[in-house]
């Protein structure tokens, strides 16, 4: 079999083209990696809708069903940062269920990735940043109640700090928050993860990628995980609208492919999510994204997993 991949076309609808979060992006990196043969009928998985339950778990319940009824204050909708609709009530609940399918076809199979999720501005009782409810919280608490872990590691490369998960988790002993993320940028007021990693402004490739290799080396065996989970944001690169680091695609790719081997090494799963990215040129953003199921299907068969 293939490298397992979670999507499901109710991630793009109907949107305006010109407001700033990109929701043409999903179709279109699904379109891409048909189109290369990374993804097809064979090793793709459509995930059902979250249900209120699962949303629960790190998320009120009340912020929940006031979301799911058009509820939300102005100046909730506001903070948001996305007009609210039927399409995109679905679409986000779905995500959260196709990032959950993606940690469960993780733990089977040793690495599994999804063509959206990383929603981790989303607080336990709002929204921020374009994030609604927060996936990386509800895997983890999830999996630890389930039993089906015993420790997850959230490493969270996206540009902007995971402010929401770092929240969310803050008691939570056993879900270990780390956070890269360039330290003049979004949010303004940042949260306290159990590790946060600021790094500066125009920071190049050679540099990243040495910080990521140091930090990997030191919390991988000290937390010694049942499950990474890999935010694997593409708002780094040189060219991001909201991003500030110098990376390149190769940057990109050689970060990927260090973080999924470091954990495969050392018999860790890995479930890796999209984060963010920004660009007027979709089809290029797409492409960006694409890195990391490229750089994960080729480990997948250098490791012969599966």
């Amino acid at each position: 079999m293939d490298l397992p991949l979670v999507y499901h076309p109710d991630y793009s609808f109907d949107f305006p083209a010109a407001h700033r979060f990109p929701m043409d992006k999903f179709v279109r990196l699904h379109d891409h990696l048909r189109a290369t043969g990374t993804l097809h009928d064979g090793n793709l998985h459509l995930p059902p809708i979250c249900p209120d339950e699962l949303l629960a778990l790190a998320h009120d319940p009340d912020y929940v069903l006031r979301f799911h009824d058009a509820s939300l204050a102005t100046q909730e909708l506001r903070r948001m940062g996305l007009p609210w609709s039927e399409p995109l009530v679905r679409r986000t609940t779905r995500a959260v269920g196709g990032s959950i399918l993606t940690a469960e076809l993780a733990l089977e199979h040793g690495l599994a990735c999804h063509l959206a999720g990383g929603t981790h501005h989303a607080h336990y009782d709002f929204a921020s940043g374009f994030c609604i409810f927060n996936d990386l919280a509800i895997i983890s608490r999830y999996l630890l109640a389930s039993g089906k872990v015993h420790r997850v590691l959230i490493f969270d490369c996206d540009v902007h700090q995971g402010d929401g998960t770092a929240r969310i988790l803050e008691h939570d002993a056993d879900a270990i928050t780390v956070s890269l993320h360039c330290e003049n940028n979004f949010p303004a007021r940042k949260a306290q993860s159990d590790w946060d990693i600021p790094l500066p402004r125009h920071l190049n490739d050679d540099g990243y990628i040495r910080i990521v290799d140091d930090v990997l080396n030191y919390l991988l065996p000290l937390y010694q995980p049942d499950l990474v989970l890999y935010d694997a944001g593409v708002d780094v690169h040189q060219q991001d609208a909201l991003g500030y680091l110098n990376l390149t695609d190769d940057g990109i790719a050689r970060r990927d492919r260090q973080v999924i081997d470091h954990c495969l090494a050392r018999d860790i799963p890995v479930c890796a999510v999209i984060g963010g990215g920004y660009d007027r040129d979709r089809a290029a953003l797409a492409r960006r994204h694409g890195i990391l199921h490229h750089s994960a299907q080729q480990i997948w068969r250098e490791r012969g997993l599966g």
